[in-house]
């Protein structure tokens, strides 16, 4: 597969094909969780999961931190010196050293301060051992989830998305199964769904590790110089998508102690369902920044700025597409979501459909402002990426959570992120204009 010279409409297809199958399977680990123990344990159930989301969230986003932000500089150094595989390298081998030390960090503080965590995170009471129960087995797996973003990453750089897909794809299988198996034959609730899911991320990394035994593989453990170095360039590269995975576990953080605040468990249930609607609305907004971002990275080393042109005229029309999708589904089959995932109460019922409505419209451009931290990330330019990663993980949507429940009251907390995203996606045409305004017309 030519990223510099081949069609770039066959390229980005297949790419968006693999990234689009990886990012949706990722998204079922949570998803089908949460509708197993909603199911077992009723709304409790889905108000613990979503407790435990913001885990996810942080163990993801040290992932692509390392990942994404290593296979972009391991694609613009191949850009620049097609055929010279050591310098590329060294940020791959900076990436594992990475992320060694940041799953062996991860991992003690969830071993030993799991009950603290999810207290931070808004448990209350029940909530909390019933999201204990779940991330008890989990516990043991979790560098498996952070290697399997890094690796991911760098399989669709090596032009081998099909494993990366492939790997992802049988662990969920097995989750999905495993979750029937262990939750309801089994009888385990809550830990038998964490069971399923620390098995399943278990077998996608080992399937991703039979990428190193094939002829076509490129990556090699190679001795790096000025280590340090290298991981402040790719921790640089990589914030704005490792932001993006922290501000949603920020944002849940913030979202659920308001809601304890102002309204009621049942309105955290339903904003438990909401987390994962939009946890796959943001899947969706990766898959196109990781089947662009392979192509858009090389391109620009190589200076070649007409295909980066038409790399993005194909993925902003991918977005789109989503985030109409998702909108029209949140405005029009909102219970339809509720009843996926829990056994709801008439209370939720009448209250799910005004929160996803109001809520849901954040979906029509959230696809955009992510995908945009990747265009720039590609086009080096990472501030333009750490602005709107923070603007819409932080800042702008920090501040409205907060604000509105105050001035307007409680139930104005729902149009937080629909402002957020109009505010942010102002800003995201504005730099992505000027940027690709700025690219050489001419193939270098």
């Amino acid at each position: 597969m030519d990223f510099l010279n081949g069609k770039i409409k066959k390229i980005y297809f297949k790419y968006l094909a693999a990234a689009f199958g990886s990012a949706l399977i990722t998204s079922i680990y949570s998803i089908v969780d949460m509708a197993m123990v909603g199911k077992y344990h009723g709304p409790e159930g889905s108000a613990a999961l979503a407790v435990v989301a913001p885990v996810w969230n942080i163990i993801y986003s040290f992932g692509l931190l390392m990942g994404i932000g290593g296979s972009v500089l391991f694609s613009t150094a191949r850009g620049k010196a097609e055929g010279k595989e050591k310098k590329s390298n060294e940020y791959f081998t900076a990436s594992v050293i990475g992320s060694i030390f940041l799953a062996v960090m991860i991992w003690l503080i969830v071993i030993f301060f799991d009950r603290e965590l999810l207290l931070m995170f808004g448990a209350e009471d029940h909530t909390l051992s019933l999201a204990r129960e779940y991330v008890n087995p989990i516990k043991f797996a979790i560098p498996f989830f952070l290697f399997n973003q890094m690796l991911a990453a760098y399989l669709r750089n090596d032009k081998n998305p099909a494993l990366a897909t492939g790997a992802v794809l049988a662990g969920g299988i097995f989750n999905i199964f495993g979750d029937y198996f262990f939750v309801f034959t089994c009888d385990m609730g809550a830990y038998g769904a964490g069971l399923a899911t620390a098995i399943g991320s278990g077998i996608t990394f080992v399937a991703m590790m039979t990428h190193f035994l094939m002829k076509k593989n490129t990556l090699r453990l190679v001795k790096p110089t000025k280590l340090f170095q290298k991981l402040g360039e790719i921790s640089v590269t990589g914030f704005s998508t490792f932001f993006i995975d922290v501000a949603m576990g920020i944002l849940t953080i913030l979202f659920n102690r308001q809601i304890m605040k102002y309204l009621d468990t049942n309105a955290l249930a339903v904003y438990g369902v909401i987390v994962n609607i939009s946890t796959f609305a943001q899947c969706c907004a990766y898959s196109v920044g990781q089947a662009s971002q392979p192509i858009l990275s090389m391109n620009f080393g190589a200076g070649k700025g007409d295909r980066i042109r038409e790399t993005l005229k194909y993925a902003l029309g991918t977005t789109a597409f989503f985030g109409i999708v998702w909108t029209v589904l949140s405005l029009t089959v909102p219970n339809m979501f509720i009843h996926i995932f829990m056994t709801p109460t008439e209370e939720v019922l009448q209250i799910a459909p005004t929160i996803f409505r109001c809520y849901g419209i954040s979906f029509l451009l959230l696809p955009l402002n992510i995908f945009s931290t990747y265009y720039f990330q590609a086009l080096m330019k990472p501030r333009a990426a750490f602005i709107v990663s923070v603007a819409r993980g932080l800042i702008v949507s920090g501040i409205l959570i907060y604000l509105l429940p105050v001035t307007a009251g409680a139930d104005s907390i729902w149009f937080a992120m629909p402002i957020t995203e109009a505010i942010v996606a102002v800003y995201v045409i504005y730099a992505m204009a000027k940027y690709t305004k700025q690219l050489k017309s001419q193939t270098v």
